[in-house]
């Protein structure tokens, strides 16, 4: 009996012990630092015009969105109950990019966004909340997203919800950390360590991910999904 006692209490602690690394077997990069397999863009000018180049391409290691001319860069697979985490930077003059989630119908707002919530990464402005043809609800709406009767998801409405911070980011030039959670449907999003906005009620719970090229220059070279069951502290 004691012998059997004993392999079970061994079996549990290796269990423990191993346990975190499980975790982390389940994280998955998608960026590979090397092309962008996984990945697909949609950039509607260049239906007009086939001699334009996307503006994602890989550098130095780095994914690059050139910012110009505008689009999305989405990945081929959906994704739901995940963590994100990427690192950025504004490679030149600090301007506008976001990430994406629950991105599906693509070119839904201004023959541009496909329809998702976006998380803004636009310069001291990282964090916000944008509705793009989905919605989401946060804390105190009125006073961070507009009086009530102008609420939307479509082109003539209030869209953004604003964060709860000021003074996350880094300086230019420097990388910083964006972590978002997505768990059924809510949304909370941390940028370098603090927490920046807290969304539920959001009208989609899974879709793609998608990086913009919406006039600046940025650099990303984390770009990790982990599956989640809970949100983080």
């Amino acid at each position: 009996m004691l012998t059997l006692m004993t392999k079970i209490l061994s079996l549990l602690v290796i269990g423990l012990i191993l346990l975190p690394y499980g975790i982390l077997a389940q994280s998955k990069n998608l960026f590979n630092g090397k092309d962008l397999k996984g990945w697909h863009s949609d950039i509607p000018d260049m239906d007009k015009d086939t001699k334009l180049k996307s503006p994602f391409l890989v550098r130095n290691g780095l994914l690059v969105s050139l910012g110009e001319p505008g689009g999305h860069l989405i990945t081929d697979a959906e994704h739901e109950n995940y963590r994100l985490d990427v690192q950025y930077r504004f490679a030149g003059k600090p301007g506008n990019c976001g990430i994406l989630v629950h991105a599906s119908t693509p070119r839904a707002l201004y023959a541009m966004f496909p329809k998702s919530i976006e998380v803004q990464l636009m310069h001291e402005n990282a964090g916000d909340f944008w509705c793009i043809v989905e919605d989401i609800r946060v804390a105190d709406m009125e006073k961070r997203r507009g009086p009530k009767e102008q609420w939307g998801t479509t082109e003539d409405k209030l869209r953004r919800i604003m964060n709860l911070t000021d003074g996350s980011e880094k300086p230019v030039g420097e990388w910083n950390d964006i972590k978002i959670e997505c768990l059924n449907n809510s949304i909370k999003v941390w940028v370098n360590d603090q927490l920046v906005n807290h969304g539920f009620d959001c009208t989609a719970q899974r879709g793609q991910i998608a990086l913009q090229a919406e006039g600046s220059e940025v650099e990303f070279r984390k770009v990790v999904l982990t599956p989640i069951t809970t949100f983080s502290d």
